[in-house]
């Protein structure tokens, strides 16, 4: 499934993203918020839900070469990291709901699928 499916489905929010929105999703996801962590076990092609949202987020994420980024728990994106993060190719989306409530309903759908 795509990213853009998935955004749709679960009805999160697209910050950014343009033709990556047609990025494979290989239904591994992982949620952190330490990006060194991130850095070493974040899943190629998957889904990272987290509430950091600053430039480092989009940089690790490319570095992992993600599929996409949620921001939950509401948290603020500012222009900055979303132009940085269409320059990178980086998809962000966004969520109110919580880190944990958005990665089940994440994982419960790619297992569906």
């Amino acid at each position: 499934m795509t990213v853009e499916q998935i955004a749709q489905k679960l009805d999160l929010r697209i910050v950014c993203g343009g033709d990556s929105l047609q990025r494979e999703v290989n239904g591994r996801l992982y949620c952190c918020d330490l990006l060194s962590i991130v850095m070493g076990r974040a899943p190629a092609d998957g889904v990272w839900v987290t509430v950091m949202a600053n430039l480092n987020t989009v940089a690790v994420a490319v570095l992992c070469d993600l599929a996409c980024v949620v921001v939950a728990e509401g948290m603020a994106i500012d222009e900055t990291v979303t132009a940085r993060a269409e320059q990178q190719g980086v998809v962000l989306l966004a969520t109110e709901k919580p880190v944990y409530e958005t990665a089940r309903a994440i994982d419960r759908y790619c297992n569906e699928a």
